[in-house]
């Protein structure tokens, strides 16, 4: 889970009163695109909208909203123009348009259940957009992408269906009566990554990739290996049959296999390529044992179309530490290139080779 809605969730069970801070809409250059958070509470800040002054700004606003009597106006939701260059002093010189709400148990009590169904939504990898009034204090409501509210007995509130599936993303709309809303698509987790491994270099891996949008399955047998304190979008599943993991990934999924075992790793790379729907397979290791291991997959049927899948060594070009942090870098850059790339080229289907000068890993 991303880091703004585990602060909140945090907050919540806490009733540490905070405001959420969103960039509704930008324009011209700017630190971060539209749809992206913060949080802060009277002391501490969680995430990041940017940096620099516009953070500072942000502050201020958001502690004034937490300093002020919630009956005023503006002291619940607000909606703040930020000119970068003029009034802050930053070279991106765009707008800013942030949205400002106030979250507080005390005077939302169902605040809860709204924070549980984000979540729940980023666990299925399903996205899902927050509409929030600007101008009154009409409850938080959350919408499927095509328009249609999550809740069938949430009353009419003057936006359309076209309003969201019209929109890529985070934008500002105006209902049928004048008033503005935040209409924020908060994206789930993707892809999924199924990793196999808790060792010093899988763990490393868990961390990187826990600040990054991807939904991860981290297997392995030894439960006794894997850290406490984890982000919300890791699952662990601690097996004595990790094979039988590999069938039940989804469609469309990245392999990482970095076991405590040869033999295993070796087991789990020809059920991986027997599948015919992933998107890419990285297994740890040298081009040794890149060579044994095709040598006895070919003996045991698996063919050189189903070996090319087969990326190893893995990590990018260039960065040749054996460190585990190293490792995590240089493999998590692979991953986050093998993304990008499928982002510009959405019509690829899951377990097309996307750039073979990707395959050349290190590690």
């Amino acid at each position: 889970m991303s880091t703004w809605l585990a602060a909140l969730k945090d907050l919540h069970t806490s009733a540490t009163p905070a405001v959420l801070v969103t960039v509704a809409t930008s324009q011209g250059s700017t630190p971060r695109e539209a749809g992206a958070r913060m949080v802060y509470t009277a002391s501490d800040q969680y995430d990041t909208i940017g940096g620099g002054h516009l953070e500072w700004r942000a502050a201020q606003i958001a502690r004034a909203m937490l300093d002020a009597d919630p009956v005023l106006p503006g002291s619940v939701r607000r909606l703040e123009r930020i000119a970068l260059g003029p009034s802050l002093g930053q070279c991106c010189g765009g707008v800013v348009f942030l949205a400002f709400e106030r979250v507080d148990r005390v005077r939302e009590p169902n605040t809860g259940l709204l924070l549980n169904a984000l979540e729940q939504h980023w666990r299925d990898g399903i996205d899902v957009w927050r509409a929030v009034a600007l101008e009154s204090e009409t409850p938080t409501l959350l919408y499927e992408l095509e328009g249609e509210a999550c809740d069938h007995s949430a009353p009419d509130n003057g936006l359309t269906a076209t309003m969201f599936r019209d929109a890529n993303g985070t934008h500002i709309a105006t209902d049928r009566d004048g008033q503005r809303w935040l209409l924020d698509r908060c994206r789930a987790h993707q892809p999924q990554v199924v990793l196999f491994g808790a060792g010093h270099v899988g763990a490393a891996i868990v961390r990187v990739l826990g600040t990054l949008p991807c939904r991860i399955l981290w297997v392995d047998e030894r439960e006794d290996m894997f850290p406490a304190d984890l982000p919300l979008q890791v699952t662990l599943e601690a097996t004595d049959v990790p094979n039988a993991m590999v069938d039940q990934a989804e469609p469309g999924a990245y392999f990482l296999v970095m076991t405590h075992s040869h033999a295993l790793d070796q087991q789990l790379s020809e059920r991986i390529l027997k599948r015919k729907d992933i998107a890419w397979f990285g297994l740890i290791g040298s081009y040794t044992k890149r060579k044994q291991f095709e040598h006895r997959l070919q003996e045991r049927g698996i063919k050189p179309e189903q070996l090319n899948k087969m990326t190893c060594p893995i990590g990018i070009p260039g960065i040749y530490g054996k460190e585990p942090a190293s490792i995590a870098i240089a493999v998590v850059a692979q991953l986050m290139q093998l993304w990008e790339l499928r982002a510009q080229q959405p019509q690829r289907k899951p377990g097309v080779v996307l750039a073979t000068h990707l395959l050349d890993g290190r590690h």
